[in-house]
Order: C-alpha cells, then sequence, then structure tokens
C-alpha cells in the first residue's frame, strides 16, 4: 500500500494543479465577459450624458493618469504627474505653425545654446526688483548705452579711465561732471532709455512722453491743452493707434500711396500740423514693403517749421525694425539722435536685435525729453527705485538674452549678419522677377532685408489670387502673410 501510494502520488499533485488552473482561467474569461458585456450596456445605454470633448482634453493616451479627462477651462481638482503634463502641453502646442519657417514676423525663432541656458539662468529674477539683483540692473543699463552709442546719441564726460571722446561729443563745462581734470575722462551717452515687453510698450512710454511735454509747454504760454494730436502715416502699426485712443489723442493720419512708395510723405505731413501737435512719427521699415521713412527731411521741415511759427514739433522714429538694420547697412543714412528734431527712438530687441521674444527698448536723446511726470519712485523692494515703464516686475532672461548677444557679435557681427538677410532677399527678389508672375514692392538695397511682392493680375488667368497662393504654402508649412495695400 505505501508503495503504491508513492507511486500516485506525483500524479496526483499534477492533476491537483491542472485543475486548479483549468478553475482559476474560466473564471477569468466568465469575468471578463461579464465586463466586456457590462461595457456594451454602458456604451449602448443612451440615458447616459455623452462627455462634451470641447472643453475636456480628451483620453487618448494609454498611461493611467488619463482614464479621466483633465479639463481645458477649469481648474483641474487633482493633480497629474510632471512628465505626464508635460507631455500634454507638449503636444498640443505642436499644431502650431513652426517658428523657423514663420515668415509673417521679423522675430528672432532662434539663439544658440549658450544664450538659452543664460535665459533659463536668468528667468527667476525679477528685472523691477534692482535693489536684491544690482548686477543684472547694470547690465540693463550698458545695453542702453549700447544702443545710444549705435544710434548716435549726444555725449557728455564723466569720470573714469583715460579715453578719446567720441566724434561730436558735447562739452560739458568745468564742474558740471564733477571733474576738473581733462585727461581723465571718458565720454558716455547722456541719453536714457529703458527696456520694454516689445516695441508696442516702447512707443507707449514714447507717446507719453510727448504728450506730457508739449502739456507743458502749452501751459506755460497759457494755452489749452486738451485737444493734443500725433501725426503718423497709415502704414503705421496698430500700436500707434492704440496710443492715441487709449490716451486721448488725436491721430492725424497721412495718406500713403503707390506715388509715395506707400511711406509716409514729409510734405502731405507738414499739412496737417498745428499748434497742437505733439509730435510725428517717422517709421524706419515700413511693414507694407520694408521702405525707409525721409526723416532727414522731415527734421530739416520741422526745423524750418520751429523758426517760422515758433512751434516746436519733435519727431518720434519707430526703429521697431529698422534699428537693427540701418547702423550696420546704411551707416551714413542720418535717421537717428544726429537729427535736431529727433528726440525717441523705438527698437526691437527680439526681431533683428536676436534676442528671443519679449524685448523691446526706448531711448530718449536727453534727460529732458523723459518727462517727470512718467517717472516714479518707489522703496517698498528696497532701496529708492526710479522707474518709467507701462508694466513692472517680469523676468530679467530677455535682457540677459540681448547683453549676451551684444557681447557675442558686436558690431562686425551684427553686420554679417545683416549684410547676409539682405543679400538673401535681393536673391529672392531677382528669384521672383525671373518668374515673371510678380510684382514686386520692395527694395532690399536699401531698405530692410525683406520682399513685398504680388501677383499679376490676369498673367496666368486663373480663378486665384494672393491669398490662395498664402494658403498654399502654409500647407508646405511655411506662413507667408497676404495683406492688402493702402
Amino acid at each position: 500500500v505505501r508503495l503504491l501510494l508513492r507511486l500516485l502520488l506525483p500524479t496526483s499533485s499534477i492533476l491537483c494543479v491542472l485543475l486548479w488552473f483549468l478553475i482559476s482561467s474560466s473564471t477569468m474569461i466568465s469575468n471578463a465577459a461579464d465586463i466586456s458585456n457590462l461595457a456594451r450596456v454602458s456604451f449602448s445605454n443612451s440615458s447616459l450624458p455623452e462627455r462634451d470633448t470641447r472643453h475636456m482634453h480628451a483620453s487618448t493616451y494609454g498611461a493611467r493618469y488619463y482614464r479621466e479627462s483633465i479639463p481645458k477651462y477649469t481648474f483641474p481638482k487633482t493633480s497629474i504627474p510632471a512628465k505626464v503634463a508635460y507631455q500634454l502641453v507638449h503636444d498640443e502646442i505642436t499644431l502650431d505653425g513652426l517658428p523657423e519657417q514663420n515668415m509673417a514676423s521679423f522675430v528672432t525663432t532662434w539663439m544658440e545654446p549658450e544664450g538659452l541656458k543664460l535665459i533659463n539662468e536668468s528667468l527667476n529674477k525679477n528685472l523691477a526688483d534692482v535693489d536684491q539683483y544690482p548686477q543684472t540692473r547694470e547690465i540693463h543699463q550698458r545695453c542702453v548705452s549700447m544702443l545710444a552709442d549705435i544710434f548716435n546719441a549726444p555725449n557728455a564726460r564723466r569720470r573714469s579711465s583715460s579715453a578719446a571722446p567720441a566724434e561730436g561729443a558735447k562739452e560739458i563745462e568745468k564742474g558740471e561732471a564733477g571733474d576738473d581734470d581733462d585727461d581723465d575722462v571718458v565720454y558716455e551717452p547722456v541719453s536714457v532709455g529703458t527696456s520694454t515687453i516689445g516695441s508696442s510698450e516702447a512707443f507707449m512710454l514714447a507717446g507719453l512722453a510727448l504728450k506730457f511735454n508739449w502739456r507743458n509747454r502749452m501751459t506755460k504760454l497759457g494755452k489749452p491743452t486738451d485737444k493734443p494730436n500725433l501725426v503718423l502715416g497709415h502704414n503705421a502699426q496698430v500700436a500707434l493707434e492704440k496710443f492715441c485712443r487709449y490716451f486721448d489723442v488725436e491721430p492725424r493720419f497721412v495718406d500713403v500711396t503707390q506715388d509715395t512708395n506707400f511711406i509716409l510723405s514729409p510734405k502731405k505731413a507738414m499739412e496737417l500740423i498745428d499748434e497742437n501737435t505733439i509730435g510725428v512719427v517717422a517709421i524706419l521699415g515700413s511693414t507694407y514693403t520694408g521702405a525707409f521713412e525721409p526723416v532727414e527731411e522731415l527734421d530739416r521741415m520741422l526745423h524750418e517749421l520751429h523758426e517760422k511759427k515758433g512751434w516746436y514739433v519733435p519727431i518720434h522714429v519707430d526703429a521697431a525694425s529698422g534699428g537693427f538694420i540701418a547702423p550696420f547697412l546704411f551707416p551714413d543714412l542720418k535717421w537717428d539722435f544726429r537729427l535736431e528734431m529727433v528726440r525717441s527712438i523705438n527698437v526691437s530687441g527680439h526681431k533683428y536685435g536676436l534676442a528671443m521674444p519679449g524685448i523691446g527698448w526706448v531711448l530718449f536723446k536727453d534727460r529732458a525729453d523723459l518727462a517727470e511726470e512718467l517717472v516714479f519712485h518707489i522703496a517698498y523692494l528696497g532701496g529708492d527705485m526710479p522707474t518709467y515703464s507701462l508694466n513692472f516686475s517680469r523676468n530679467a532672461s530677455s535682457v540677459i538674452a540681448q547683453y549676451y548677444s551684444f557681447l557675442r557679435l558686436g558690431f562686425e557681427g551684427y553686420k554679417d549678419i545683416m549684410f547676409t538677410c539682405q543679400r538673401n532677399a535681393l536673391l529672392l527678389e531677382e528669384c521672383l522677377r525671373r518668374m515673371d508672375h510678380w510684382n514686386i514692392w520692395s527694395d532690399a538695397s536699401c531698405s530692410l532685408p525683406v520682399v513685398a511682392f504680388s501677383l499679376k493680375w490676369g498673367k496666368d488667368g486663373g480663378d486665384y489670387d494672393d491669398y490662395d497662393v498664402s494658403h498654399k504654402l502654409r500647407q508646405k508649412n511655411w506662413i507667408v502673410p497676404a495683406y492688402t495695400m493702402p
């Protein structure tokens, strides 16, 4: 008996294991069938409300964190892991156009890894808190000084190491700069300026300075100050129109036509000026064709007007795009602070200034051109801090990126890059001319390195227009704007 049990025991164990496996498998199959049936019943039950995916992120991922949809417009109730949140946002923004193929704006879309590293390192610094980040503020002031230099600002002597005076430097009486030693001086710009979010904010500040200075002059003369006006071309950026509407200034538009190359005509501008004109805006690089407006001619006419009628009408130059083109490609062109009536300039560092989006600059020729009404002194962040801006707290990364580009490239580096841009634009112009299907409205040899063109109507006899061409290019991810000329 004992021998028989020993022989049957292994077989019994195997049979028991097989029996347990079959029972377990049958149970799992039964449960799976029940779940499947339940799912079919649930999805086919028309009484259940359908989920509105327009307000929720759809559960398109297999991860367990996506078992429930994530709200789009209401605050999420629960948290999700960082990698999951990153993937969700990352995948959604891939639906945007490719910045590298965006020809619709002049905004910088690439920087070297070292520049991007500095941006990341300075994201947590508040540019407004100069008491806590004094070196960042010093870098900011260096950028203003460098811009004043390439914009040919007047200069004043200050105590420092020996240096040769810049051409056209402004002489200061002894004692005015606090230094009686003429051998130990350098020449630094007396211009003042500040960084902004972009050229829109920059012009708002410049426009307010024009308005306040005009109001102060009229008040001294005992004249009314309730009807200020600003003269500008119809090719001006919308930011200028915003300024007029937001700050109660009458915009007086100068018609721009094909006869004037779609830019402001100084003669037509003079017809709109009166004693209530706070200033005239000249654009260095029209949005329509990239052409430079004749600032020097306008300066001469306004100077003559001042001598004849006593009306002081300053010029603000909107150099959002051209401010980093003219100094390097057209150094002999007079459009900047070399002209007497040019009192303020705005420029976009995130365009041809070669910094990432979010940086603009406004410069005033002299401290007197910056109206005192614009300057506020605050102390609650520590120390006395004068500030004039429409924004306050923001990170310092854009200023740091701008300073990096200035140091990295220098004058020769910027000149080489702008020359390459100009050469590419001229090549594209020539290729379009050879195709004989296009009208070319720009001339990159004497303006911004851009190409403005339109279809020759009736040339092909096709039922399509410039907007169709733009749409077709978009299908290849090229973003080329189509717009109507005035």
